[in-house]
């Protein structure tokens, strides 16, 4: 009889502990599956703003050709609608330093010193404090 009361009782501790890992499994199932929704949101939401990224580039230039106060409160707003997603412009002065991972040269040019820039072609886009570029500025640097 006592052999069959130890029998029950390591059943129920088995049972007990393989619930708990179940449990535990379950819970790290969990959070990976919300981690990877979080990033696959994250991803979503890049992809479809680098696709506008054209968009804001024939609106900034429409702006600068005509100088029309409507297109300029435009590209204002996408500005502001992609800095409150966490992407900013990577600001670009001639003369700074070539950074190959917020920069993409497009013309080598003679004048100034190697290695600096020379003119920004193309606005680039990064995350908000970050040296990640979603598009690199494209630029021309002197060789």
């Amino acid at each position: 009889m006592a052999r069959k009361k130890d029998i029950k009782k390591e059943k129920e501790k088995d049972l007990k502990e393989q619930l708990a890992r179940a449990l535990a499994d379950y819970d790290n199932l969990r959070k990976r599956v919300e981690k990877e929704k979080d990033v696959l949101e994250q991803l979503i939401g890049i992809k479809i703003l680098t696709r506008m990224f054209p968009v804001y580039d024939m609106l900034f230039e429409a702006q600068e050709h005509l100088k029309d106060q409507g297109i300029a409160m435009i590209v204002v707003e996408f500005e502001k609608l992609l800095r409150d997603e966490g992407i900013e412009k990577i600001r670009v002065e001639k003369g700074q330093q070539f950074n190959e991972n917020i920069h993409e040269a497009v013309e080598a040019v003679s004048g100034g010193k190697k290695g600096e820039i020379a003119e920004e072609v193309l606005t680039g886009w990064k995350f908000i404090g970050s040296n990640q570029a979603i598009r690199p500025a494209k630029v021309k640097v002197y060789k």
